[in-house]
């Protein structure tokens, strides 16, 4: 797993890279709580272009942000997922409930 961190005003975007499974979860779920802590951001963009594989412990690690965030007032925007990983997304729900963009730009315009 690869990330790429940019913190902009309230927000946290990080680019995701490699797969998102029970091998790095722990890892992924430590390392956003710490860096949405640090930073005080309200909202998350995940861009997840890189992302070649998620299991369910990614997808639970980014539902658990995005329970938090709600919580908060905040939001996650998911952006540029790749088909298989889309996939994944889709029939988890979890593009039900979070916004998902093709861009970063879109998904920062889209930040309350």
């Amino acid at each position: 797993m690869h990330l790429d961190i940019e913190h902009k005003e309230n927000t946290l975007l990080v680019r995701l890279g490699g797969e998102l499974d029970l091998g790095v979860a722990d890892e992924l779920r430590l390392a956003l709580d710490k860096l949405l802590h640090e930073k005080k951001a309200k909202h998350l963009i995940l861009n997840l272009s890189r992302v070649t594989f998620i299991d369910s412990s990614g997808l639970g690690v980014i539902l658990g942000r995005y329970k938090r965030l709600v919580q908060q007032g905040g939001q996650i925007i998911l952006v540029g997922a790749q088909p298989p990983v889309k996939r994944i997304l889709e029939l988890s729900g979890l593009l039900q409930i979070m916004q998902d963009c093709p861009d970063e730009t879109q998904a920062l315009a889209k930040i309350v």
